[in-house]
C-alpha cells in the first residue's frame, strides 16, 4: 500500500500576515521555513509514508523540498489550497496511489508516532476512507487522510473540520477524527508561537523552529510582548 503527503506551501513573501505586528517579513519568512523544515523531518522518520510530495511555486520552496528528498507539483491555476489538495488528489489517483495524506508546512510538532496514528488501518479496503485531524480549536483541518486520494471533495478555509465533516457524510463517507496535539497546534498568531515555547519546555522538545526562535531572540521578544499584554 502507498501513502503520500501533500504539503502545499504558498509564496513565503509576506507569509504569516498575522504576525506582522511581532516579526518583520524577513522574520516570518525564515519561521515559515523552520516550520516547513520540522514537518518534511517528521513526514521522512514516518515508515507508513512512501513519498512527499510539495505543491508550490514558490522556488526557495522548491529548493529547500528537493533537498530534503520530496518531489515538486506547480500551483495549480487558479491556484489555492482547495485546488491544490484537489489537483494533488486527481493526480495521485491516476498513479494507483491508495492515500493521500494533507499536511501543512505550519504545524512544527507533528510527530512521526501522530502521522502513524493518522495511517493505522489505512489503504487496501474495498471502501473509501477518510480521516480528519482538527485544530486545537476544532476549526481549522490540520491533517487529512483520504483512501483513494479522490474521494473527498476538499474545503479548507474558516470552519473547515465542520465543512469537511458534513461533506464527507453526504458522499457516503464515515469520517473518522483524531485529535493530536501536534497537529492540533498550527501557528498563526502570537500565542501560537508561545504554547509552542511552552510546549517544547514542558516536554523538553526540539526542532528547527524552536532554535530559531531562541538563537534570533524572538523568543525573549515574544515574552516581552506577552508580559506588555498580560
Amino acid at each position: 500500500m502507498t501513502s503520500v503527503a501533500v504539503i502545499p506551501i504558498k509564496q513565503l513573501d509576506n507569509a504569516k500576515q498575522r504576525l506582522s505586528g511581532l516579526l518583520s517579513a524577513a522574520e516570518r519568512r525564515a519561521l515559515c521555513v523552520c516550520m516547513m523544515e520540522d514537518v518534511l523531518a517528521a513526514v521522512a522518520a514516518t515508515p507508513a509514508i512512501d513519498r512527499t510530495l510539495v505543491v508550490t511555486n514558490d522556488a526557495a520552496v522548491a529548493d529547500l523540498a528537493l533537498a530534503q528528498g520530496a518531489d515538486l507539483l506547480p500551483e495549480p491555476e487558479p491556484p489555492g489550497l482547495i485546488e491544490a489538495v484537489t489537483e494533488a488528489g486527481r493526480m495521485l489517483a491516476q498513479e494507483g496511489v491508495d492515500t493521500l495524506v494533507f499536511l501543512p508546512a505550519d504545524v512544527p510538532l507533528v510527530t512521526p508516532d501522530e502521522l502513524a496514528v493518522v495511517l493505522q488501518g489505512f489503504g487496501g479496503k474495498e471502501s473509501p476512507q477518510f480521516l480528519l485531524v482538527p485544530a486545537a480549536d476544532l476549526g481549522g483541518s490540520n491533517c487529512v487522510a483520504c483512501s483513494p486520494p479522490d474521494c473527498m471533495e476538499f474545503g479548507f478555509g474558516e470552519d473547515s473540520f465542520r465543512r469537511h465533516l458534513a461533506t464527507a457524510r453526504k458522499l457516503g463517507l464515515n469520517p473518522l477524527v483524531a485529535k493530536l496535539p501536534g497537529l492540533g497546534l498550527d501557528v498563526d498568531t502570537p500565542a501560537d508561537l508561545q504554547e509552542l515555547l511552552e510546549t517544547t519546555q514542558r516536554e523538553g522538545r526540539d526542532c528547527h523552529t524552536l532554535r530559531y526562535l531562541l538563537s534570533s531572540g524572538l523568543a525573549r521578544k515574544l515574552q516581552g510582548n506577552v508580559a506588555e499584554t498580560g
